[in-house]
């Protein structure tokens, strides 16, 4: 089964919050993972927030980012490119689920690639982009 996940539920991989059990216990369930330039640039945002709010340290940061590093090298993160026409779709489903949802440009970003890539299922703790994910037949 292939498998999206967004940054949310990366960052809860790494650093501990209210989340970190379920996404622990979830990402041991599939092969393989969707991992975009996306993903790449949320990581390193997200991580530099924990170390504005004093979440973390800036050596706790690094170690994590390491961390991250190493699983990347040895799974489950399959690496692609961003898909061609995921910005296409983004703006399509802004036009389209937006004045229902309200979802945010990274939020459905997220989602256009993981159906440009064909993943079955998406995983986030963000309640506006599961709902927009589901929406479009991505299974939790």
């Amino acid at each position: 089964m292939t498998t999206y996940v967004d940054s949310s539920f990366v960052v809860s991989l790494y650093v501990t919050d209210s989340h970190s059990v379920d996404s622990r216990h979830r990402i041991q369930t599939v092969p393989t993972v969707w991992w975009t330039p996306l993903h790449s640039a949320e990581w390193a945002h997200a991580i530099a927030q924990q170390v504005l709010r004093g979440s973390l340290s800036l050596p706790e940061a690094q170690q994590v980012s390491r961390q991250l590093e190493d699983d990347r090298a040895a799974g489950p993160w399959l690496e692609v490119g961003l898909p061609d026409h995921a910005f296409d779709l983004c703006a399509d489903l802004a036009r389209r689920y937006g004045p229902k949802l309200g979802v945010r440009t990274l939020d459905s970003l997220h989602v256009a690639c993981a159906l440009e890539l064909k993943a079955e299922q998406f995983w986030t703790f963000d309640d506006r982009q599961a709902k927009l994910a589901k929406a479009e037949g991505l299974r939790r």
